[in-house]
């Protein structure tokens, strides 16, 4: 079957790859348009047409999907199928309906939980013990078009989002190409999703990822994992803000008033609403991540100071 791939981040990598190693033709790859990055912010391309380059594959960047150049280019190439992952645009109708078999989305939930742009944070942050991913065809609702195929994976209790995002990008390739191969030889028919169990999953903000000390210390793991790499949990202290890495609830501590630390020589503690937790690294305004007993010895905490507000 004639496919082209439609995808951005590193994240989107593993299809791509399955699919050129797969036994359908791919043709074209669409991505978002190159950006500025790094102190220079020189123009940079995706990760996806940096390996789509490396392939030999014709890339499309349009501005925006609905550009009737790019639909043209997209017609001339004539694709069956055009399976997505993270593609990190909308897409009308107009362009939805240009291959036979539609766009097929990698969705990383158990569908209909979880939809939107931030599946794999809201459940870390949820506290699901199982999540996934799902193809299906994309319509225009949100994330709301007929599943082909799922897998499930289980959250590990110290997986952080990023963490968690690659072992579901690597898993959903094979079902990717699987799904395809179902649609090419008839023996795989996109069922309607139910009505019962949508949840929404909107992108995490930097305000979202602010720790408040008087939430219990269970919650706030799930914070810190779910934040994790980006937007990046963080907290302040004497008003410049810290980012911090994971923490863990200790119970064995000694209690301590929510957002108050406490450095020995080996670990850093902060109280929360239930138990103390125990701080793993820390990023301090403008300078590099750390071990938080290090940040402790070079920031000589006084007796008595609280992080937050």
């Amino acid at each position: 079957m004639r496919v082209v791939f439609a995808g951005t981040p590193e994240v989107a990598l593993p299809t791509l790859r399955a699919l050129a190693d797969s036994a359908h033709e791919l043709v074209g790859v669409v991505t978002r348009p190159d950006a500025p990055a790094g102190r220079g912010r020189r123009l940079v391309s995706s990760p996806v047409a940096q390996l789509a380059d490396e392939l030999g594959v014709p890339v499309l960047k349009p501005a925006h999907p609905r550009d009737p150049d790019f639909q043209a280019e997209l017609k001339a190439l004539e694709p069956e199928c055009c399976p997505v992952v993270a593609y990190g645009a909308l897409l009308p109708q107009s362009a939805l309906d240009i291959p036979e078999h539609g766009w097929v989305n990698l969705h990383f939930s158990l569908l209909p939980a979880w939809r939107g742009a931030a599946p794999v944070q809201r459940a870390l942050w949820a506290g699901d013990d199982y999540t996934g991913a799902t193809t299906f065809r994309i319509v225009r609702e949100l994330d709301a078009g007929p599943t082909y195929g799922v897998l499930t994976e289980r959250v590990r209790p110290t997986d952080t989002a990023g963490e968690l995002l690659a072992r579901l990008a690597e898993a959903g390739a094979p079902l990717v190409v699987a799904t395809l191969d179902g649609i090419e030889d008839g023996s795989l028919v996109a069922r309607p999703q139910p009505s019962d169990g949508v949840t929404l999953a909107p992108k995490l903000t930097v305000e979202d990822a602010e720790l408040r000390w008087r939430d219990p210390a269970t919650a706030l793991d799930r914070q810190v994992r779910a934040c994790t790499p980006a937007p990046g949990a963080w907290t302040t202290l004497a008003g410049e803000r810290v980012k911090i890495g994971p923490v863990r609830a200790d119970p064995e501590a000694d209690p301590l008033p929510p957002g108050e630390l406490r450095a020995t020589k080996s670990a850093v503690h902060v109280g929360t609403g239930t138990v103390p937790v125990r701080l793993g690294e820390v990023r301090p305004h403008g300078r590099k991540q750390m071990p938080a007993a290090d940040w402790a010895r070079g920031a000589r905490l006084a007796p008595g100071v609280r992080l937050g507000a």
